[in-house]
């Protein structure tokens, strides 16, 4: 395939899955931006978390909302659980790679507040433990994934699905859809 050929055709990618997400069930998405919304205004917090590309996703969500993503506001309770790497390293070294997040859920979560986890698969197992760690202590659980769904799709009381194969389209799309949840989530904070 030629270089330009390549361009065209990612583009037509990308703007034909972004077209299906935004003709299809959209509920899920207004669910989880007003979910956090209300936990948020009720004193609880935002957790957020995912493996690789999905982990850059969940610092960015944070950094967004505790700094601001288009209007001024007050600081939003987010906290990207991805990006402490003395935590990550020892509850990988102590405990296995499958407890990172969901140790982290353990000691910092409370009823009331959100944990979202990010896969392109769906199948993450830290994520998923995480998911499961978060619905056992009281917190709303949303997953974020790709493909069918994966075991995420059963495990979150609310889930946003990018139904693709393709792991580059769905995170270009996840980040589309973290952005509308931002947006909203900031908009119910401003007069």
């Amino acid at each position: 395939m030629h270089e330009s050929e390549l361009l065209t055709a990612t583009f037509a990618e990308t703007i034909a899955l972004h077209e299906r997400v935004k003709n299809g069930e959209t509920g899920a998405v207004l669910a989880a931006a007003a979910t956090i919304s209300s936990s948020i205004h009720a004193g609880g917090k935002l957790l957020i978390f995912g493996n690789g590309g999905s982990a850059s996703d969940a610092q960015h969500v944070a950094a967004e909302l505790v700094g601001r993503f288009e209007r001024e506001r007050n600081g939003i309770a987010a906290v990207a659980l991805t990006a402490d790497a003395g935590v990550l390293t020892s509850i990988g070294n102590d405990y296995g790679f499958e407890r990172v997040f969901a140790r982290q859920i353990e000691a910092l979560g409370r009823p009331g507040d959100v944990a979202f986890g990010i896969s392109t698969s769906g199948g993450s197992t830290n994520v998923v433990a995480a998911l499961q760690a978060a619905g056992a202590r009281g917190l709303t659980t949303v997953a974020l994934t790709g493909r069918d769904g994966g075991v995420m799709a059963h495990v979150a009381a609310i889930h946003i699905n990018v139904p693709s194969a393709s792991t580059a389209r769905v995170q270009e799309v996840h980040r589309t859809l973290l952005h509308v949840i931002c947006d909203l989530v900031e908009r119910s904070f401003v007069a």
